[in-house]
């Protein structure tokens, strides 16, 4: 019982306590109440407090509580996911924002958008293409279905089903890095159309993301059809062509609708790299395009564009042709008239090189298709009495350079080598070989212009083709002050060829046989700076003429080149007018005419002195030193140069249509050095070079008159 009532009272105790715990309660619930009642509930204070306490809330507890040691700062799984959240969120913000930002840009690579630049004839056949780049745009429609496949099953087989972007091209190229095994490659075709036009080739993470973006987003823009056709007529294929409609005559010489389907996986091929898979360029080059050619064959038939019945038809590699010129740099003589047309159309055109090297023109040029033809011939005639073999220390490194010059400056034909391709060296154009004798009829003209002074205080004395000067060897230079002595502290006498003395002679003759001392005389007579005035009004170029001394008179130390020499021979023939030589007549871009500034004719001389020039070199050709060239063409007329070190035979006649320029000379492109021509061909000691040159120049004329 009593047990039982301390219970009770223990229990009535307890219960007795309960109201002053409730009490308690009660008043913990009001301070609490009171605490609330004290936070702002309303307004923008309200809202802001609130936040701040969501965010409190929402802030991990790190380093983490309730841990030691290192166990602290090991962040818990709940910490690492909304790390994840919060770097997939910003990544996702980040590509969105990057992707509306981003435009597909208006203008192409300059590669995408070149052509061939196209060069004719005078008479308007075609002559050339050329141009960095080798492309034709051709309709999708055009290539054949299956040639199509063949791409697709090389590139990028799920190009019509994919986005532009390729999660699993990714892997695949991943995986083909690791195992060494074939693949599409990890970028789809949109991806290639978008770097080959759009963007440059450098491999960075940049350059990458903006072509994965650029990718998306002209997927969305453009119908598959159209990026298939754009890719396939701006894609790489080797051997100087852009485009799988110049590809298929590159490699096979015919149109791309007529390429069957192993034709075209072989120029499929090509796209993962044309410098490697080109048979062409080697035994293993031809190893590598034969297994990636069955590795297509074989993707076609896993993607549905082959049957297997088709494929077993195509065991045979398909050899593609050997590479030609390619069109990009011609050949043979071509290419020297394309560079001369080149250069002249920049100039004249006023063309910036980088828009020219777009493509896009077509140039009429100045050259006669025929008379280029029998130069290049008679030039070959001449060129098979060398023989660098037998006579290595005469024949070697003979050369020949020509060009032929119309009555308004045309250049009508050159001859600038064997071969444009294995030697850029323009021979008809080079400034190197000294003009010797062909360069005294400039100073029988400054002559004629402005006479002669021979004393200091005597005034200019007129000449004519009539007045006579000493023609014998070895006679001394004599100036107004005296003698004229040289850095060595000799007096400079003249020689004739051979040692002849002529004895008095006409200043007509004396051009016309080719006598040496009279015109040295001359030179100093007139003033060797009027003979390089007249030089250059009559079309040489100042950069190839010599140091004012007296064998400037002789041509001695002039290196004019044979299209200067024609030109300025040329003036004569036009009476005293010249004209700059010049390559082209006209050129258009996309049908449009582009202004030329095209050489205007302007007095050298008068129509005196030119006739009076002209008089005494057809005199040259009747009784003086081309005798042998005047039974080529009835009324010509011309002038041989020689040097005193032998080292260049020229001989520059014209007719009534045209004025040529020959010269032979030997010179090792290494050095640019003339050397001597004794014995050249097999000649005796005392033939001149001067006589080949004549020779040639008849040749030529017979040809085309």
């Amino acid at each position: 019982m009593g047990g039982r009532r301390k219970a009770a009272g223990g229990g009535s105790g307890g219960r007795r306590a309960a109201p002053g715990g409730r009490r308690a309660a009660t008043g913990r619930r009001r301070k609490s109440g009171e605490r609330r009642r004290a936070q702002p509930t309303g307004g923008i204070s309200g809202v802001l407090a609130r936040a701040r306490g969501q965010l409190r809330r929402l802030r991990p507890a790190y380093p983490r509580p309730g841990r030691s040691g290192w166990r602290r700062w090991v962040p818990s799984w709940r910490q690492w996911l909304g790390a994840f959240g919060y770097v997939v969120l910003g990544l996702t913000g980040f590509v969105a924002i990057a992707y509306a930002a981003t435009d597909i840009p208006d203008d192409l690579n300059s590669f995408a958008t070149q052509q061939d630049n196209v060069y004719y004839w005078s008479d308007g056949t075609v002559m050339a293409r050329t141009g960095w780049v080798i492309r034709q745009e051709i309709p999708l429609e055009k290539v054949p279905p299956k040639v199509r496949g063949a791409v697709l099953a090389a590139e990028n087989a799920s190009f019509y089903s994919d986005a532009g972007v390729s999660p699993t091209g990714f892997l695949r190229a991943a995986t083909a890095a690791v195992t060494g095994g074939e693949t599409q490659g990890g970028s789809t075709i949109t991806q290639q159309y978008v770097k080959n036009v759009y963007l440059s080739q450098d491999r960075t993470l940049s350059r990458k993301f903006t072509e994965a973006l650029l990718a998306v987003k002209l997927d969305n823009h453009t119908s598959k059809d159209k990026i298939f056709q754009d890719y396939l007529n701006t894609s790489w294929f080797g051997r100087g062509t852009y485009g799988i409609q110049r590809a298929s005559h590159a490699y096979y010489g015919k149109d791309v609708s007529r390429l069957n389907p192993s034709e075209g996986a072989f120029l499929a091929s090509l796209l993962k790299g044309a410098s490697l898979y080109d048979p062409a360029l080697g035994k293993e080059n031809r190893e590598r395009a034969v297994e990636r050619w069955n590795w297509i064959l074989d993707r076609m038939v896993a993607t549905g564009h082959l049957t297997q019945a088709e494929r077993a038809t195509y065991k045979k590699f398909p050899e593609p042709t050997k590479p030609g010129s390619g069109g990009t740099i011609p050949g043979a003589q071509t290419g020297y008239l394309v560079e001369l047309a080149k250069r002249h159309a920049i100039k004249a055109g006023h063309i910036k090189t980088a828009d020219y090297d777009l493509g896009g023109y077509q140039i009429r040029t100045t050259f006669d298709r025929k008379r280029t033809k029998a130069l290049t011939a008679a030039v070959r005639r001449v060129d098979k009495g060398f023989d660098a073999k037998r006579r290595p220390g005469t024949d070697k490194h003979a050369r020949i350079g020509a060009a032929s010059v119309g009555r308004d400056g045309r250049l009508l034909a050159v001859y600038g080598g064997h071969d444009f391709l294995k030697q850029g060296f323009n021979q008809s154009n080079a400034t190197t070989i000294p003009a010797g004798s062909a360069f005294t009829p400039f100073v029988y003209a400054a002559a004629l212009e402005d006479g002669v002074q021979r004393t200091r205080d005597g005034g200019r004395t007129p000449v004519s083709p009539a007045s006579v000067y000493d023609g014998d060897d070895r006679i001394a230079v004599r100036t107004p002050e005296g003698p004229y002595w040289d850095r060595s502290g000799k007096v400079v006498k003249g020689r004739n060829e051979g040692g002849r003395d002529w004895g008095q002679v006409t200043l007509r003759r004396a051009v016309a046989n080719s006598v040496n001392t009279p015109m040295l005389q001359l030179g100093l007579d007139v003033g060797l700076d009027r003979v390089e005035k007249y030089a250059l009004r009559a079309g040489l170029l100042e950069s190839s003429l010599g140091e004012r001394v007296p064998t400037f008179a002789l041509g001695e130390n002039s290196t004019p080149s044979a299209i200067r020499m024609a030109g300025a021979y040329q003036t004569f023939a036009a009476d005293g007018m010249h004209t700059d030589p010049y390559s082209v007549l006209s050129v258009k871009r996309a049908g449009d005419a582009v202004p030329l500034d095209k050489p205007k004719p302007a007095r050298a001389v008068s129509t005196k002195t030119a006739r009076a020039v002209t008089d005494a070199l057809r005199a040259t050709m009747t009784d003086g030193s081309a005798k042998a060239a005047g039974a080529a063409h009835a009324g010509a007329v011309g002038k041989t140069g020689t040097t005193a070190a032998n080292t260049a035979g020229w001989f520059v006649g014209g007719t009534e249509d045209e004025t040529t320029a020959v010269v032979v000379y030997r010179m090792s492109l290494k050095d640019l050095v003339p050397l001597p021509l004794k014995g050249l061909g097999g000649d005796a000691p005392g033939r001149l070079g001067s006589e080949r040159a004549v020779g040639l120049w008849a040749d030529y004329i017979e040809a085309v008159r």
